[in-house]
């Protein structure tokens, strides 16, 4: 075998061996150890002087580095000597730590890099195992001359880690031709252990200082027998043993040690540094290989034999170590050849090493293979322990690969401090989180409480682990909420929590059950208020709805059979099912139709009041409704001719199929109803039930707001006939009198537009927009910031003219907020409408914006109703709005409360005339 090779590619390849040679024992010796930041490998020279060839590049080979800066073993069989020398590379030399660095992605994180270093040392540790079971002699360089006591600890993991792995490769070897021992122990015999250390200047003897024989130049001194590199020498055989007997790395039984050192041989060698002046060492070496000696006899032999015999005599020893003294009675250095072939001799010799101490040494087992024979072997163990082969051996390479966490906690110090201090900071993060924790709690309080224990794991945890226990304290107060203490997600209508654990809803017919896992039961917030009926007469408490059903529905109907139930109503169109399963209609609706602005809506309805008679406004206002435009309506906008095809605008008859899963708003696709209408118009009674001088008598309202506004509507004689014959209503300047002058109703006013009327000219009318809080207190508001409130008889002097033109906020402020700091709001919950018996026609036109745009304007299923003269009517508003995206909320404490609102026009006056209506 001239050059070196992959340890993979020797095992796998055969080496033709003289037939005399094939019966005679090799030794194999290991290499191993750290390098210094220079361009060569000192464990390549190494055995290039031993072998006394150039085998290995004095500057290291890429071909022969493994990929990515791994562990890797070079082979070399050197037949002559029958030794083989194994030589282990890893990140510990500078060209594999090179490549490695080269490999690390940028950016990696410090417990990823740390993960990256730590299994280039467990691979580094399993090379060694295999080196260990394998070898007779082993040698560790090291690249400066004082003992790394690292190795202590990584023999230490070494030991156990191969009293783990002892039975997994007992199993890989049953079938190899060796003996009983080595199949019982993993190895030819407990390997030697010699340790070469590389001189770094420490200890350099120069001309002028001391002398060869240890003495100074004056002589004064008595001289020493070792010179100062073999005193260097006994000093660290004597610190190495000491640390490994202190350790229980060596005891006196050698047979149960990872490895053994000698009791009588020297097992620590010291390679002499360079000279200061590396040009001058490389012509010395020159000059002594190149020139012949006088003195040396025989007949000159030609050529290359004759340069090998020179560079031979040069390099072998001229004395014996044992025996040889100097004139002054100093032992002699010997070469590192030397001190190592006086190991290998006992291995080929069959001797054996005897390093067992103590009072009873027992003889450890040794055994000297053949080549083959040691093949047959490294290979099984290589497939178990290095190669991962797919074959039978791959479940104990598996298994042996699953022993390696053994190594942790030898080799990993850094780690295991930091999983003691995780350990320990986890605890109190969990107290931390648990902390002021009430038995159910939503997502945001889990996460809220999550982030406090992660800053006081951040203030305890370090290292390498804290990633790690972090994400484990993530799951575990994860397992904590949702094991029992997970609260039930879902927010009632009025925006507060369920206040039960993770449930389940009954299903139809189902009956709610506690035992259950989840439970089965109904979402409540334990939030109860108090409301009125339909008509306003009776006041229940109500538990906080969860859906548009029991919020606008359920519960009305509840007390309509207690109250209003036989009360005169006038029916909102809703669903009528013309199959036994109707289902909703598709969440995919269209985009709902843009609402114009505050004043273009504005400019429009006065286009509407200056140019279009009273049916015209009528029919635009329906068209309007229905999303056409007005450029649709042609020539149906005048005459009797326009009044016979009107109802082709409203042609579109709804669905008998699908329903509207909601509430019917400006989004909601054409022609679809609900299965219940969220509004209510019932009447109280005629026109005289209302007493102007003592207000409305149903409870819950707060002394002196229970007055309905007065509202005076101008009614035109049958003989004037006027084009013009609509009453203003909506902020023009014939609804209100001029400062200091008389009304249109009354008589004797010198000119103005009342003169020549009748008294029956005015027909007044009452409008009263009630407010109801959560407490069931009610009152009236005469205006967006104003609330009714009349002290004695005589009821409201001021008119309903500036709530019927201007936009009523859906939320106010009630006017009994209680002790709380929170503020306490009292919503739009009915409009009360006196009607006259008159010639006049009050429209009924509500339409609710409860949200800041883009929120959509919720209107009654029939979006205009014409009110019978001569009642008391009330419509009661829905108690929620809700869309398809969700319900709208009532206001938080930091939202106007303007954009919640009642948009104007909810009620117009249309006089009688002379075309019928």
């Amino acid at each position: 075998m001239a050059v070196p090779m992959n340890i993979g590619a020797l095992l796998q390849s055969e080496i033709i061996e003289d037939t005399s040679d094939k019966d005679e024992g090799v030794c194999v010796l290991g290499i191993f150890g750290k390098s210094a930041m220079q361009p060569g490998s000192v464990k390549d020279s190494l055995i290039n002087t031993l072998a006394d060839k150039h085998i290995f590049s004095l500057f290291g080979n890429d071909d022969t580095d493994s990929p990515g800066g791994g562990t890797s073993m070079q082979a070399y069989y050197n037949q002559e000597n029958r030794v083989l020398y194994l030589v282990l590379t890893s990140v510990l030399d500078n060209r594999q730590l090179i490549r490695a660095c080269e490999s690390l992605t940028v950016g990696l994180g410090h417990a990823e890099a740390h993960e990256f270093w730590k299994t280039a040392e467990k691979d580094h540790c399993l090379q060694l195992l295999y080196l260990f079971s394998l070898c007779h002699v082993l040698l560790l360089v090291h690249p400066t001359c004082s003992f790394d006591v690292t190795y202590d600890r990584m023999f230490r993991a070494l030991d156990a880690l191969r009293q783990k792995a002892l039975p997994l490769l007992r199993a890989a070897i049953k079938d190899s031709p060796i003996s009983k021992e080595w199949k019982l122990n993993c190895r030819p015999c407990p390997p030697r252990l010699l340790f070469v250390f590389q001189m770094n200047g420490a200890l350099r003897v120069g001309s002028s200082g001391m002398g060869g024989n240890g003495t100074d130049g004056s002589g004064g001194d008595k001289p020493k027998k070792h010179s100062p590199r073999r005193r260097l020498q006994h000093a660290l055989e004597d610190q190495i043993y000491r640390i490994f007997r202190k350790s229980r790395v060596l005891t006196n039984q050698s047979s149960n040690c990872l490895f053994t050192v000698p009791a009588n041989q020297a097992f620590v060698y010291v390679v002499p540094g360079p000279d200061e002046d590396p040009i001058s060492s490389l012509l010395g070496h020159l000059r002594s290989n190149c020139v012949l000696r006088e003195n040396e006899g025989g007949p000159p032999v030609p050529g290359q034999r004759r340069y090998q015999q020179m560079r031979y005599s040069n390099r072998q020893p001229s004395f014996n170590v044992e025996s040889s003294l100097s004139s002054g009675g100093q032992l002699v250095d010997c070469t590192l050849k030397e001190f190592l072939w006086q190991h290998v001799e006992l291995v080929l010799t069959k001797k054996g090493f005897d390093d067992s101490v103590g009072r009873n040494p027992q003889p450890s087992h040794f055994e000297l293979p053949t080549y083959s024979k040691w093949v047959h072997v490294a290979y099984k163990l290589y497939q178990v322990m290095i190669e991962n082969s797919e074959d039978d051996a791959a479940e104990i390479s598996l298994k042996v690969q699953g022993q390696l966490k053994v190594l942790e906690g030898f080799l990993d110090a850094d780690a295991k401090f930091s999983e003691n201090r995780c350990q320990k900071a986890l605890p109190l993060a969990h107290s931390a989180y648990q902390s002021n924790l009430p038995h159910n709690y939503t997502t945001t309080v889990h996460k809220n409480q999550l982030a406090l224990a992660l800053r006081v794991y951040s203030q305890h945890a370090r290292g390498v682990a804290f990633q790690r226990y972090a994400l484990q304290l993530h799951e575990d107060c994860y397992k904590f909420w949702s094991n029992g203490h997970q609260l039930c997600e879902e927010r009632s209508l009025t925006d507060q929590h369920c206040v039960h654990k993770f449930h389940l809803l009954p299903k139809p017919g189902e009956k709610p059950e506690m035992d259950h896992n989840p439970p089965i039961l109904y979402h409540n917030s334990r939030g109860r208020s108090t409301s009125s009926c339909n008509c306003g007469k009776k006041q229940s408490p109500r538990e906080d709805p969860f859906d548009i059903q029991a919020a606008n529905y359920d519960f009305y109907q509840m007390l309509e059979e207690k109250c209003c139930g036989k009360l005169e109503r006038i029916n909102f169109p809703v669903f009528q099912a013309s199959t036994p399963d109707p289902a909703p209609a598709s969440d995919e609706v269209p985009r709902p139709v843009e609402v114009p602005p505050s004043g273009e809506a504005d400019r429009l309805k006065e286009k509407e009041t200056s140019t279009h008679t009273p049916g015209e406004s009528t029919s635009l206002s329906l068209a309007l409704s229905l999303g056409q435009s007005t450029d649709s309506l042609g020539t149906y906008g005048d005459g009797a001719e326009g009044q016979e095809k009107r109802p082709s605008l409203v042609d579109r008859q709804p669905s008998t199929v699908e329903y509207l899963p909601g509430m019917l708003h400006s989004g909601c696709p054409k022609g679809l109803l609900p299965k219940f209408s969220s509004w209510s118009l019932v009447k109280l009674g005629p026109a005289k039930a209302y007493n102007s001088l003592t207000g409305l008598e149903q409870p819950g309202f707060l002394p002196g707001s229970a007055f309905l506004l007065p509202w005076d509507v101008v009614i035109r004689s049958r003989s004037e006939e006027d084009v013009g014959s609509l009453e203003p209503l909506d902020g023009g300047p014939a609804s209100w009198p001029a400062p200091n002058k008389a009304s249109a109703g009354k008589r004797g006013s010198a000119g103005g537009i009342g003169r020549g009327r009748r008294r029956d000219d005015v027909a007044r009318a009452f409008v009263g927009f009630e407010y109801e809080d959560s407490r069931g207190r009610r009152f009236f508001s005469s205006g967006p910031d104003k609330v009714v409130k009349v002290l004695g008889q005589g009821g409201p002097k001021e008119p309903a003219t500036r709530c019927l033109n201007s936009d009523m906020p859906l939320y106010i402020h009630s006017p009994a907020q209680g002790r709380g700091i929170k503020p306490h709001y009292a919503q739009l919950a009915r409009l009360f409408v006196v009607v006259p018996d008159a010639p006049l026609e009050i429209v009924l036109n509500p339409q609710v914006q409860p949200g800041p745009p883009p929120c959509p304007i919720f209107h009654p299923e029939q979006p205009e109703v014409v009110l019978p003269p001569d009642g008391l009517w009330v419509l009661r508003f829905p108690y929620a709005y809700v869309t398809d995206r969700g319900p709208c909320y009532p206001p938080k404490e930091n939202q106007p409360l303007a954009n919640f609102r009642v948009l104007r026009g909810v009620l117009r006056a249309n006089t009688a005339s002379s075309t019928p209506q």
